[in-house]
């Protein structure tokens, strides 16, 4: 039987169920749980995304007592972080819940079981849902028993490489990044694959470790290489040791030479017939991620003509990945991509 889900499947069952039940997702660090608040709010654009650090809270960030003098009684108001008083409904991350203080924890089980903070009650059509680490970790997450029983715990397996790589091209990853993951899948593993013992890219709570590959640090690293020109190489690869760690810091650099040596967007739009083409095998991944990221209907055509000089595994890195992404309608309104398509139709 399965035991994880992706996090497209956690989004899904979120958005199905999350009126009525309560969602916990647990993965080890920087797989991406903390960034479903965001598709789902794009799937809910009525719903007002509310992110609680439940980590950082204090009982009085939840909700204060106010007096009713006429009733001689005080009554608590929730804090306007909820949202919830300006009766929409609200798409509620409860992050880190797992490490949340007990009565923090305690002050939220209403509204994970019954959609009430103190005595007032969400909109009907609110989600909620939480995060949180796998215990083995060792991090700090813990929850009892009667925490557990409201709410559904689901373990959100590490995204593949193609996962990553799709999301990647959308939000501007730099090409080095990808082309770097896509030759290396590995570094997205989880250390609880028992096949994975002796990866030295990956987070490993046996291990000591100032810094480690996964998803979020592959983010911050994006900013660093595509700033890399402008720092000069040592302090590029100070930075890129803090933040992925030194054997993926210094794999990685080997992929900037290629991609300083690639041919310029300009030469192959103008020239694709008779544009450099890069002999290296990394270096074509890291001009077809490059170009994912940065086609246009303009130049459409131009690239296909200088992309079909290329191997076949290479076009269909390109033609898998666009029809992936959000830049899908450039190619599937093209003529010349729709021909290729039809005629190499194994790869889709």
């Amino acid at each position: 039987m399965q035991q994880e889900i992706s996090l497209k499947q956690a989004e899904e069952l979120i958005a199905t169920v999350g009126r009525d039940v309560t969602i916990h997702m647990r993965g080890q660090p920087g797989i991406g749980k903390s960034s479903i608040l965001k598709s789902l709010s794009a799937r809910f654009p009525n719903h007002t995304p509310v992110y609680i650090d439940c980590a950082d809270l204090d009982l009085g960030d939840l909700a204060m007592p106010a007096m009713n003098h006429e009733s001689k009684t005080t009554t608590f108001y929730p804090n306007e972080r909820f949202a919830i008083h300006n009766n929409k409904p609200v798409i509620i991350m409860l992050d880190e819940i797992t490490k949340a203080s007990e009565p923090v924890k305690n002050m939220l089980l209403p509204v994970m079981l019954e959609r009430r903070l103190g005595a007032v009650k969400f909109h009907p059509d609110s989600i909620v849902y939480s995060t949180g680490n796998l215990t083995t970790d060792g991090v700090g997450d813990s929850m009892k028993a009667h925490a557990k029983n409201r709410l559904t715990s689901v373990t959100i397996r590490n995204p593949n490489d193609d996962e990553w790589i799709n999301w990647g091209v959308d939000n501007g990853i730099a090409p080095e990044i990808l082309a770097w993951v896509k030759q290396f899948p590995h570094a997205l593993a989880c250390y609880t694959d028992d096949s994975q013992k002796e990866n030295m890219y990956i987070y490993n709570p046996r291990k000591q470790q100032d810094a480690f590959v996964s998803p979020r640090s592959l983010e911050k690293a994006s900013h660093i290489v595509k700033n890399r020109h402008t720092l000069g190489e040592e302090t590029t690869m100070v930075a890129l040791t803090g933040t992925i760690g030194e054997s993926a810091s210094r794999d990685m650099s080997a992929y900037f030479s290629l991609a300083d040596g690639l041919p310029t967007k300009e030469s192959i739009y103008q020239e694709p017939e008779k544009a450099t083409l890069p002999s290296d095998p990394s270096a074509r991944v890291i001009l077809v991620m490059r170009e994912l990221m940065t086609i246009t209907e303009k130049h459409m055509d131009a690239w296909l003509t200088y992309l079909q000089r290329l191997p076949m595994e290479i076009q269909a890195l390109f033609a898998v990945n666009i029809m992936a992404s959000s830049r899908k309608q450039i190619a599937a309104t093209n003529k010349s991509f729709i021909d290729w398509a039809v005629k190499n139709n194994q790869y889709f």
